[in-house]
């Protein structure tokens, strides 16, 4: 087990990543003792870790969410309130978030919102949970017209990431988290991005030690960012690397398309395509950032059937705009990312088509 802590000013948290950590009661004990506990998870992640769950905290009550996307929105965070409120837990609860984003996410946002903030745990089960959505504090679910427009910033008590639990995800789903994992090396550790380049095959074979080292470089990276800068008033918004149009395609997809990694891996292409256009990156990084997202088994281009004026609308309703500008964050270089705010709509709308849009 490796352990890191992100070290905010009288909230800073621990971040455990190993094999089995599920089931090791000593990382849950400092911060549940006399604490009345709910895990929030889905059906078919209870069902899987159920077991190492009572053995490390013994006998627990739960809430069941839908899975997926779909289910990150205002009516699932009622749902959650109402077994609180019908169990009559108190302020001194804890909210245990056994799951992927999506679960991580919206537990984080109940236990923001339940009596003006309740504690939590994030118990992140995916690759893109325990690299990136479980870490940093952000909370919040979607709207029809845009993702993430409702949330709050809540940090967790602790980030226990158990990597055997990346032995049962579904193949679409642990390559989706890779994506995240790319980020990090090109907004700012191109030295991760040569060892990403050197253990692909090993870690799309999900061989532990790659898959620990990934998980764990990852992890320093995001505490390194969120410790700078918690609320995103200015480093941290380069974690957003791809994520204006990926965010754009999910909800032009109603949640129903690409997985949340996916339409990461196609954003960071059509970023790195844009930052070429607009003189910012060279074409050979270019085509070193494709070679590594295809390497992952991730997809470089829009789905079919999205518009690029489709697209553009969707992009308008994004948290990252300012005054109404669009901000989006672009390459230098491999491992120096930068924010732009003053792209020709030309430029835009002919990177949008030239990556797949209609």
């Amino acid at each position: 087990m490796r352990t890191l802590r992100l070290a905010l000013e009288g909230r800073g948290y621990p971040i455990h990543i190993g094999d089995g950590l599920l089931a090791r009661g000593e990382l849950y004990a400092p911060h549940i003792r006399r604490r009345r506990l709910l895990v929030v998870s889905n059906q078919r992640i209870l069902s899987l870790y159920q077991t190492q769950l009572q053995s490390a905290i013994g006998e627990f009550e739960s809430v069941l969410i839908p899975d997926g996307e779909g289910a990150k929105v205002l009516t699932t965070l009622e749902q959650i309130v109402r077994q609180l409120l019908e169990r009559r837990y108190g302020r001194d609860s804890v909210l245990l978030a056994l799951g992927g984003g999506v679960v991580g996410d919206i537990t984080g946002f109940t236990a923001a919102c339940y009596q003006r903030g309740i504690a939590f745990i994030q118990l992140p089960t995916t690759l893109l949970a325990q690299v990136d959505a479980a870490i940093g504090g952000k909370t919040g679910v979607n709207h029809p017209l845009g993702k993430n427009m409702i949330g709050a910033f809540h940090q967790p008590l602790a980030v226990i990431a158990d990597t055997s639990t990346l032995h049962t995800l579904p193949e679409r789903e642990y390559r989706a988290g890779l994506a995240e994992v790319i980020k990090y090396g090109l907004i700012r550790d191109v030295g991760f991005v040569d060892q990403l380049e050197a253990t692909m095959a090993a870690l799309g074979a999900r061989q532990p030690q790659a898959i620990a080292a990934a998980v764990e470089r990852s992890c320093r990276n995001k505490l390194e960012v969120v410790m700078e800068d918690e609320r995103e008033q200015g480093t941290r918004a380069l974690l957003n690397l791809g994520h204006s149009f990926a965010h754009a395609m999910e909800n032009a997809q109603n949640y129903r398309g690409l997985l949340h990694g996916e339409a990461v891996a196609v954003g960071i292409c059509m970023a790195a395509r844009l930052s070429a256009d607009m003189q910012l990156l060279s074409g050979v990084a270019v085509e070193r950032i494709h070679r590594l997202i295809e390497a992952a088994g991730l997809p470089c281009t829009v789905p079919a059937g999205l518009s690029a004026a489709r697209l553009r609308e969707c992009m308008a309703v994004d948290k990252k705009a300012s005054v109404g500008v669009l901000r989006l964050v672009l390459l230098e270089d491999i491992g120096r990312a930068v924010v732009v705010q003053d792209v020709h709509e030309t430029l835009l709308m002919d990177c949008l088509r030239a990556c797949g849009a209609s």
